[in-house]
């Protein structure tokens, strides 16, 4: 199931991201993908508000790769950037975390390649006009799109099997 709206400004980005976090179930895997400024990780540190943290606190793992939170859920925050296609996400430790106890939020997903979990959110996050994005999220695992009120999150532009 897709669903693609608009995400108009960091509030908005932040709201769906808060929305993810409060409804999150262990295990859950959200991958956001997206140029640099795209939003990813104001997304990321709206799921930590939604699991209970203080978003200030959240900070991208460019440089660690793997930040960890106590929360609710423990949130790992993974940020693939400095990593590619052929790199040992394994002996990063990436893999450990993808379906672990809590909720994983991996920035730069498009980067796992062969490596994507089963059954995760894809969130595709795409700058359309100053702070208007595009957000297409793609439920591979059909976990996701029947939580209620996520449409009302996005100025719905196009969905295929979402009511």
């Amino acid at each position: 199931m897709t669903l693609t709206g608009h995400l108009r400004g960091v509030a908005a980005t932040r709201a769906l991201g808060r929305y993810l976090g409060e409804r999150a179930r262990p295990g859950d895997v959200v991958l956001l993908e997206g140029e640099l400024g795209a939003g990813k990780t104001v997304l990321a540190k709206g799921v930590a508000e939604g699991l209970g943290l203080d978003e200030a606190v959240v900070t991208s793992p460019t440089f660690t790769i793997i930040n960890e939170y106590p929360a609710r859920l423990t949130m790992y925050h993974v940020d693939l950037y400095r990593l590619n296609e052929d790199s040992d996400f394994e002996a990063e430790g990436v893999l450990d975390v993808l379906g672990a106890d809590g909720l994983a939020v991996v920035e730069w997903a498009e980067r796992l390649g062969d490596a994507r979990p089963a059954g995760a959110l894809t969130i595709r996050l795409e700058l359309v006009d100053g702070d208007v994005r595009r957000a297409s999220l793609i439920d591979e695992g059909g976990r996701w799109l029947d939580r209620p009120g996520l449409t009302r999150l996005l100025s719905v532009e196009d969905s295929a099997g979402v009511d």
